[in-house]
């Protein structure tokens, strides 16, 4: 538990400094005031000697879109039950197994308590409740309809997890598979490659030129240039971090990651199904549109597509309407946009957007396999070119041999 620094009065009037242990800054200032203290000032220590490993490892902890969706679908289900606040926060944070969510939990339980409306003890923890969440809670709040906004919220994270899982299962088996191409021709190259080398040297005979070069890769690999090699790989990686950084390299990467062939069309459609999941949900569960739009914005994870949604929320600040924003910059479909459009016209934007959201998370999945059918095949001709070009190179100077005694 956190140590805290108090400087406080007793009860003759002497001021004096205290060191107290308490889960939160709340239960400290409580515990003393229960030991007779006046409390003048309070502050968590930040000294050394108080390092707490225990915090520190929290503080590495992540709280999954899995780990949201789950507490929000039992605190709908205990608020919906008659439940107060208080308790069920108690409740959910007793049974929680993530550390960091366990611990904001207990933070915002007693600023409820404190008589902190719930969404604003959430906005205090933007590591654990992001900028969707706290404004559709606070719709709920406001609506009272808190526990159909939870539900709704632990739908949209439920969707948002499973779309997140279909776009890693096509990225992880190239990434596997390339990884293992990786090490088999290193492996090779470092080892099998200096025995044939030998071989080579005592039988004198010329080396074709795919042999050479093969060499001159292992002769590298097992020196000292080798550093230079891993060196100029995390100089480009840390290059290319820092650009990605800034505004206009984030905007090159991104339309150019919206161009990739085979992954190009994923992206696109990922970003469509989120778009319309999240906008959906926002402005079905009370919140303006242009709160909804700069959110969506801020989650959006590409620039190209941020950019689009910030000229839509710019076109519906100056009276325009959204479809006819987003067909300026060409980044959704011309389906989706029709389909907005004649939400539009309709009243039934949200009604509308969660078709959009069905239709291109289908559409993602029927991607991942497609993808996924066709980089098998292409991954494991990679990888058998790879070891075939090695032994290639190491047999090719042992038939020279054997037509020179033929």
């Amino acid at each position: 538990m956190p140590t805290y620094v108090a400087r406080v009065r007793d009860s003759q009037g002497n001021s004096k400094s205290e060191k107290i242990t308490a889960e939160t800054l709340s239960e400290a200032r409580t515990t003393l005031r229960q030991q007779g203290f006046v409390v003048q000032d309070l502050k968590e220590s930040k000294g050394l000697s108080d390092f707490n490993f225990e915090k520190f490892q929290t503080s590495l902890v992540k709280v999954t879109v899995k780990d949201k969706a789950v507490f929000s679908r039992q605190f709908a289900a205990l608020v919906n039950a008659g439940v107060a606040i208080v308790r069920s926060l108690g409740v959910l944070s007793e049974q929680c197994t993530n550390p960091k969510l366990k611990a904001a939990l207990l933070e915002i339980s007693n600023d409820v308590q404190n008589g902190v409306n719930l969404s604003d003890a959430m906005r205090k923890h933007p590591d654990c409740f992001d900028g969707l969440y706290v404004s559709m809670v606070q719709a709920g709040e406001v609506g009272g309809v808190l526990d159909e906004v939870l539900n709704r919220l632990a739908k949209l994270l439920e969707d948002v997890a499973r779309l997140q899982n279909q776009i890693k299962s096509a990225l992880s088996y190239p990434v596997v598979v390339g990884i293992l191409a990786t090490a088999i021709f290193v492996g090779m190259t470092v080892f099998l490659i200096p025995i044939f080398a030998d071989i080579f040297k005592e039988l004198g005979t010329e080396l074709p030129g795919l042999t050479l070069f093969l060499l001159g890769v292992s002769e590298i690999l097992r020196s000292w240039r080798a550093l230079v090699v891993i060196g100029a790989f995390v100089a480009f990686n840390i290059a290319y971090q820092q650009y990605y950084k800034t505004e206009v390299g984030k905007q090159t990467i991104d339309r150019l990651s919206l161009k990739m062939p085979l992954f190009g069309d994923l992206i696109q459609k990922s970003s469509v199904a989120r778009f319309s999941r999240t906008f959906g949900s926002l402005t079905r569960s009370g919140v303006p549109i242009l709160t909804s739009l700069e959110i969506v914005r801020d989650t959006s994870g590409n620039q190209v597509v941020a950019n689009a949604i910030d000229e839509a929320r710019a076109e519906v600040q100056q009276g325009g309407v959204i479809s006819l924003a987003l067909q300026k910059e060409e980044v959704f479909p011309a389906m989706a946009i029709q389909m907005i459009s004649i939400g539009e016209e309709t009243g039934e934007l949200d009604a509308m957007l969660m078709k959009v959201a069905d239709f291109y998370e289908d559409e993602v999945e029927q991607a991942v396999k497609a993808l996924t059918s066709v980089l098998e095949p292409l991954m494991i001709v990679v990888l058998g070119g790879m070891v075939g070009t090695i032994l290639l190179a190491m047999y090719l100077p042992m038939f020279k041999v054997f037509e020179e005694l033929g």
